[in-house]
């Protein structure tokens, strides 16, 4: 963090000092919401709701955090301990994260948004743009209106590269998180029906993510991709250059010659205006090619030669935890931990690499249900089921919520031309339940894909299964 007194954060955010014995004190680290972490920052303590429904209240660790040695508390409820006090945490997070911004005069700050793959793309984008020089990003999924603020506050004036994760709850959200980040590079993933319940189509899913690169500055850049209509369609609403990204022949950045190998890593040819060379990614499925690309073209903003980016693309064996982190255990059994959330596009790719990494072995799929999608869950949930059935997945478990029948029943689903027979499904009320089912069905040599959301338990379900054997000393991540 750029260092700040007290006193100048009381005032760029309209708060005021309470119990601060020298205003003049300097916080040099980045506000968290973790006392144990807020050395010489702030700490924000915030009622959060858990994916359970209860709520988890932090302000009982101020005098924790002071003691580990935070400087103040920011909160709208001053206790004993020294504070900033202002009349909304979230709001003055912003301001601050703005005006931080605008003091970071060498950063190239960019924005990545899309309805799937958004982590894995800035996490590609970080490793290339740190090449090219220091480099920040978002932490595990710190991408909405309390975590970008706080992105923000871990650069520095040393930091050349900001990439930042972009996500919205409805309408308004990506207009106003880029308010603060004030992006030059805006990168679009795809439109897909993740939080369509509140939105009520794709097309006003669109309409809000198209929101960053409304943003962008006329000296800035869109990557967007190419492949989807939906986000191609995006060019006409910024004042910033365009590159396309894809598979599409007109695509700037394009991906030729793609395939799989049997370990379900992708290999294809990058392109650009400046010439090819050949990725071999070490992540493992398909749908991570348009995610390298996008984090191509960004580099390649960036001033990095084509050579420079595909060897760096290829050198990326790890990206956020429970995102097709793979484990190859003692006993044979392949653990792919994808966990970490749910949305249809993202299943249907998991499902997809989990097929093609079957190579002749038995596979497994323990999904749970996908979230906010409205009118559109029943069929969403039957539809990936039906796909489990016609990708010849061995075996599907599914555990728990409203919308598991859905998906277990569309695994059931019977269609001449696609399978003489449905997948062998079966609906477990808990994580417990399907660890249980897992001993009873699992044998050396199996793939089991984790997947669903994250009330589902399958995070804990993932280290659970990592630990029944031993994993091996190096696991391959995805």
């Amino acid at each position: 963090m750029i260092p700040m007194s007290l006193q100048d954060i009381a005032s760029v955010v309209g708060g005021r000092l309470h119990n601060v014995p020298d205003p003049g004190a300097l916080v040099i680290a980045p506000p968290t919401l973790d006392p144990r972490e807020s050395s010489h920052g702030l700490f924000v303590p915030l009622v959060l709701e858990r994916p359970d429904g209860s709520r988890a209240d932090s302000h009982p660790f101020a005098a924790l955090a002071v003691r580990s040695g935070a400087v103040a508390v920011l909160t709208e409820h001053p206790a004993e301990e020294p504070a900033v006090v202002v009349p909304d945490v979230q709001a003055a997070l912003g301001v601050l994260a703005a005006h931080l911004v605008g003091r970071l005069s060498k950063t190239m700050v960019i924005g990545v948004t899309g309805s799937a793959g958004k982590t894995s793309t800035k996490d590609l984008t970080a490793h290339l743009l740190g090449f090219a020089g220091p480099t920040v990003a978002t932490q595990r999924n710190f991408n909405d209106r309390i975590g970008l603020p706080l992105t923000i506050t871990m650069a520095d004036a040393s930091t050349r590269y900001l990439v930042l994760e972009v996500a919205h709850q409805g309408p308004g959200d990506i207009r106003y998180l880029a308010g603060i980040a004030r992006p030059t590079v805006g990168a679009v993933l795809n439109v897909g029906t993740a939080h369509i319940g509140g939105f009520g189509s794709k097309q006003a899913i669109a309409q809000a993510k198209g929101e960053l690169v409304e943003s962008l500055p006329a000296d800035g850049l869109a990557v967007l991709n190419a492949d989807d209509p939906l986000v191609r369609g995006m060019a006409d609403r910024t004042k910033a250059p365009v590159v396309l990204v894809g598979r599409a022949p007109d695509a700037e950045v394009r991906a030729e010659d793609v395939r799989l190998d049997r370990s379900g890593h992708a290999h294809f040819a990058l392109c650009t205006p400046e010439g090819r060379a050949p990725v071999t990614l070490r992540l493992f499925g398909e749908h991570f090619v348009t995610n390298a690309l996008t984090a191509a073209a960004i580099a390649r903003h960036a001033g990095l030669s084509v050579d420079r980016i595909a060897a760096a693309l290829g050198e990326v064996k790890a990206v956020t935890p429970g995102r097709m982190e793979v484990f190859e255990r003692q006993d044979g059994v392949t653990i792919i931990d994808d966990a970490f959330n749910a949305a249809p596009e993202a299943v249907r790719a998991s499902l997809t690499a989990l097929a093609a990494m079957a190579n002749g072995r038995d596979t497994i799929a323990v999904l749970g249900g996908m979230h906010k999608l409205g009118d559109a869950s029943k069929e969403a949930h039957a539809e990936i089921g039906r796909m489990v059935a016609e990708l010849g997945i061995s075996a599907l478990i599914v555990v728990g919520g409203p919308e598991a029948p859905w998906l277990e029943e569309g695994a059931r689903w019977l269609d001449e031309s696609a399978r003489s027979h449905g997948a062998d499904s079966v609906l477990v009320p808990s994580r417990q339940q399907a660890r249980k089912m897992l001993h009873m069905l699992v044998e050396p040599g199996d793939l089991v894909l984790l997947k669903g959301a994250r009330d589902a338990g399958l995070q804990q379900l993932a280290r659970e299964l990592r630990n029944d054997a031993t994993a091996s000393a190096q696991p391959s991540v995805g």
